[in-house]
């Protein structure tokens, strides 16, 4: 197979050095041989600089979790510039008519590997990027499905929070990953789910049921539900392994967890960790963890212990069942602290 890339540079090089650049795909151009991919050329010469036909490059590694359904497992770790940002689980959903996708990644690069992942199973266009909360994870690789004509989809408060932060986490990915950031931005959603207004998407004789949250893991969580194999994509409401990040409410969030304990649900893809998990037993762990932030915290403003002394030991017990624990519960912590401080 052959597909089309321009280049993408990222303009933070100093001291007069080069820009780092990569090979940017566009989505949606690809093509069985060289002379048809080259048959493209005059016309998308009019909409990119320079666009060049190269072999196809390498896919997302996914696994079919239930029939239909991919999932992508993202490393536990930090970005870094070994892992280029591929530190958070995405997936896709193939119905008889189109496919959603479930996230795409720190950087563009990463939605563009999905793709290449999604044209292995099924020929189907893309109709649907659905996008579970704001972190930059989960939502930076968006941009690579733009030429595709998908619809962005996200929780009806995502686009402002995003708009809020977005600089922030260009500066931080461009650090963290270097040149694999390049091309990368943050995506426009097209619509909209406001919350406890559930939405319902059909991929052709296959029905996804989107449902907008309350403030929990973040202010704009949202979860997808395959009604035909009782699949649900979480997002961050579900973390395995990897240290759940707050970013919203404790109590939101454990009020949540207690909702979709209700929902008829045969497994999960979290939104680390995994990639799918048994139901409700693949939430036993991060339950039991947000209890103990909560009472912890509790506990420390009822005993007067000031926040910096409070978020060396709120959840210390919880140390040894989590990976990343020293880079995120501290935060998880002042987060807790200060909503609970004033219950």
């Amino acid at each position: 197979m052959f597909e089309i890339v321009v280049t993408a540079c990222l303009a933070f090089a100093s001291g007069g050095a080069d820009p780092a650049c990569r090979d940017m795909l566009l989505a949606g151009y690809e093509t069985p041989t060289q002379a048809a991919c080259e048959a493209q050329m005059p016309e998308l010469s009019k909409k990119f600089d320079d666009p060049r036909c190269v072999s196809a490059g390498p896919a997302l590694d996914v696994t079919e979790v239930a029939p239909g359904v991919f999932a992508h497992l993202g490393r536990i770790e930090e970005p870094d510039p070994d892992n280029r940002g591929d530190v958070a689980n995405l997936g896709f959903i193939v119905g008889a008519d189109s496919v959603a996708v479930i996230d795409t990644g720190s950087a563009r690069w990463i939605g563009e590997a999905l793709w290449r992942a999604i044209r292995q199973h099924t020929d189907k266009p893309v109709s649907h990027v659905i996008l579970t909360h704001m972190h930059p994870d989960h939502v930076l690789g968006t941009d690579a499905f733009r030429t595709t004509g998908a619809n962005i989809v996200s929780h009806a408060t995502l686009p402002r929070a995003l708009a809020d932060r977005q600089a922030n986490y260009a500066e931080s990915l461009t650090r963290l990953i270097g040149p694999a950031f390049a091309g990368s931005t943050a995506p426009d959603a097209d619509i909209t789910v406001e919350p406890d207004a559930p939405m319902q998407i059909d991929l052709g004789d296959r029905i996804l049921t989107l449902h907008a949250w309350p403030t929990a893991h973040t202010g704009n969580d949202l979860t997808v539900l395959d009604q035909e194999t009782g699949t649900l994509f979480t997002g961050d409401l579900i973390f395995h392994l990897h240290t759940p990040a707050l970013d919203g409410s404790v109590l939101g969030w454990l009020d949540v967890l207690e909702q979709l304990q209700t929902l008829e649900i045969a497994r999960i893809v979290p939104g680390h960790g995994g990639p799918v998990l048994d139901w409700p037993e693949g939430a036993k762990d991060q339950r039991r963890y947000l209890e103990t932030l909560r009472d912890d915290t509790r506990a420390a403003i009822a005993n007067g212990t000031r926040l910096g002394d409070a978020v060396t030991t709120i959840a210390d017990s919880e140390a040894h069942n989590w990976q990343l624990f020293e880079a995120y519960n501290p935060r998880n912590a002042t987060v807790a602290f200060t909503e609970l401080e004033w219950e």
